[in-house]
């Protein structure tokens, strides 16, 4: 045995597939891709959203409304919920540190405090917004409220 008569063992190896090169390589004239048209071509790439000519979807569904691409969204903590939270958490200073250590609210939440209930504790609050009414139902109770940005 020699290096140059080393060869695969028979069935191991097949003939390649010569697409495109007519009738006789066995694959037609259409050479596997289907039929004519755009997708037998190289190249080939569809639009997003294409749906062959019917009106696409997104010409279909009414538009209505818009966004307020200057909303900023809070986090709402009525302060009828306060005490519970004091009590299960044994918070007594409402910080966005202290909310978010304890899972009441993601890293880059926006807190507000709203005025719904009653307030029991006197507690400290330094969130980013407050309602008038939340705002004077703290102090009533003895408590301080700080703005934070």
């Amino acid at each position: 045995m020699k290096l140059h008569s080393l060869k695969p063992a028979t069935g191991a190896t097949h003939k390649e597939k010569r697409l495109g090169r007519g009738e006789a390589s066995g694959k037609g004239g259409t050479s596997t891709k289907g039929n004519k048209g755009g997708q037998s071509r190289a190249g080939y790439k569809s639009k997003k959203a294409h749906e062959g000519g019917q009106m696409p979807i997104q010409r279909r569904i009414p538009k209505r409304g818009f966004t307020n691409i200057n909303r900023v969204e809070f986090k709402v903590i009525n302060i009828g919920k306060v005490d519970h939270y004091a009590e299960k958490y044994g918070i007594t200073e409402f910080t966005l540190s202290n909310l978010y250590i304890n899972g009441l609210i993601s890293q880059t939440d926006s807190v507000k405090i709203l005025g719904n209930g009653e307030l029991k504790g006197s507690y400290t609050f330094k969130v980013n917004a407050v309602s008038a009414k939340a705002k004077a139902a703290i102090e009533s109770a003895g408590g301080t409220v700080e703005i934070v940005k």
